[in-house]
């Protein structure tokens, strides 16, 4: 079972989210309203996945950048209910692997992180030529 760290602001979001996941068969190990808070979860639990809304991926800790150098296989999804063009190149160039918008649908929720785990599996998994 993958397991799951959420960071969001809001906790009525932090709830939906984590009874999506879930749901869905995962494990989330914890969540908290901080991104400082969230990293330490990270530190503490080693997830496969971390989902962070957009106000905690941006308020200046660069938690971004700390989870992909200090555990380069958690993917990272970024939370919003505002994605445009600017945000997702932005989130994509930091090293976010893939969007969940608000508000939550459960099986665009569980497709999304799905998808992503599989295209980062068989990316990593394809021989050097």
């Amino acid at each position: 079972m993958l397991k799951a760290v959420l960071v969001d602001s809001n906790a009525i979001s932090r709830g939906l989210l984590n009874t999506v996941l879930t749901d869905g068969s995962y494990n989330v190990v914890g969540h908290t309203h901080t991104s400082a808070q969230g990293y330490a979860l990270l530190q503490k639990h080693h997830p496969h996945i971390f989902c962070i809304a957009l106000e905690q991926m941006e308020d200046g800790h660069n938690i971004v950048e700390q989870v992909r150098e200090t555990m380069p296989k958690t993917l990272i999804f970024l939370v919003s209910g505002t994605l445009d063009a600017a945000t997702i190149q932005s989130a994509l160039a930091r090293g976010v692997h893939g969007f969940i918008v608000k508000p939550f649908k459960a099986d665009a929720v569980l497709k999304t992180i799905r998808n992503t785990v599989i295209a980062v599996v068989k990316k990593n998994s394809v021989p050097a030529s």
